[in-house]
């Protein structure tokens, strides 16, 4: 999903610096919204793991 959100920014910076900042604009409000997807998930599969780290060590 990070890829995604690299390649949406990528794509909309360079609409952007062709003219084309509508189009270029909502590509990259895309690529944040992956991003911040990207990051809840990180932070919940890292304390999922953390909690099951813990249930097996004991």
């Amino acid at each position: 999903m990070l890829k995604l959100a690299i390649i949406f920014l990528v794509i909309g910076l360079v609409l952007g610096g062709l003219g084309f900042g509508g189009i270029g604009g909502a590509f990259v409000g895309i690529a944040k919204i992956l991003f911040f997807i990207a990051l809840a998930l990180f932070v919940i599969f890292l304390v999922l793991g953390l909690v099951a780290g813990k249930k097996v060590l004991d």
